[in-house]
């Protein structure tokens, strides 16, 4: 089965039956490669779960290279909302094709990104139909809130990680997201990474997969 977005795909050590899956969002500029890193620090420690890592829809302006989901060279917050929503509806589709090769529901996916991967991380979780079984988000923010509010219609739980000294998404970001997220009655924890700049610390993803083994 091909799906809608390139995807490397890494399966856990043993050779078991899916009983879930992880989806990892990459960055501005990034790709699934580049974030499968995570997939494989996790990989040994979680059975029976099949980590999933796409490409973005767009080729990214800034980085031929790599991709995007949405472009960020264009300040204009109503443009942003428009290209999000599109990546919105092609992630949809590419978590319904997942959904149906490996007979999953929301309840058994966890959707987890970085900066631009987080941020549509969140949305997804709060307007698909079933909520998901947790969001993990590093060095992301809520794209808008405004927007978000109106179109809520689930309510994932929530890992968020920001680092102090993020010069790129400004650490604010994470306590906004709280205070929204904590508003609209969705469970959500919040870390804040001393002395950490716009990346993933080790702390973040021990943190991150201790919460992980508790819940699958």
């Amino acid at each position: 089965m091909g799906y809608v977005l390139k995807s490397k795909i890494i399966e856990s050590e043993k050779k078991e039956k899916i009983k879930n899956a992880i989806i990892l969002l990459h960055g501005y500029g990034g790709d699934g490669a580049d974030i499968s890193s995570i997939a494989y620090t996790w990989k040994r420690f979680i059975d029976n779960t099949i980590f999933l890592c796409p490409d973005g829809h767009q080729s990214c302006k800034l980085n031929p290279n790599g991709f995007q989901w949405f472009d960020l060279s264009i300040d204009d917050q109503d443009y942003v909302i428009a290209e999000a929503k599109k990546a919105e509806k092609i992630l949809t589709q590419y978590i319904e094709q997942i959904k149906e090769k490996y007979n999953l529901d929301n309840s058994q996916i966890i959707l987890a990104g970085f900066s631009q991967g987080c941020m549509m991380s969140i949305n997804l979780a709060l307007i698909s139909n079933q909520s998901f079984k947790l969001v993990i988000g590093f060095s992301g923010k809520i794209i808008d809130k405004d927007d978000l509010q109106k179109r809520i219609v689930s309510k994932t739980d929530m890992l968020l990680f920001h680092g102090d000294a993020d010069e790129v998404v400004p650490p604010s970001n994470l306590l906004e997201a709280k205070d929204f997220l904590e508003r609209n009655k969705i469970k959500v924890e919040v870390n804040m990474i001393k002395n950490c700049s716009h990346h993933i610390p080790i702390e973040a993803l021990s943190l991150a997969l201790k919460y992980i083994k508790k819940i699958i």
